[in-house]
């Protein structure tokens, strides 16, 4: 496995963990400037009787998909620290021939 293609699997990752942090925040300015929360309330706050989820289920989502992404990041990141090492030892090894 090369390292670029899992430098740009932390990179994606990374991206995602943003956007799981940035969006829902997006989505309330959204709501409270009178906006349709970008489809999720389309006539608005006040017309928004019955909410997709309940702020503790959105919550919960939120937090086991953050927790979820950053799972993947601490693996992605071993699994290269342990790409790297293989690499070093093979070299050597190479080297001493």
């Amino acid at each position: 496995m090369s390292v670029w293609f899992i430098r740009i699997s932390i990179l994606l990752l990374i991206v995602a963990a943003l956007g799981i942090a940035v969006v829902p925040l997006l989505v309330m300015l959204d709501l409270l400037q009178g906006g349709s929360g970008f489809g999720l309330c389309p006539g608005g706050i006040e017309a928004c009787d019955v909410p997709y989820t309940t702020p503790f289920e959105f919550l919960v989502i939120l937090t086991i998909a953050m927790f979820l992404v950053v799972l993947m990041i601490r693996l992605i990141v071993r699994l290269s620290s342990s790409v790297q090492a293989d690499s070093y030892a093979v070299r050597e090894v190479n080297q001493e021939q």
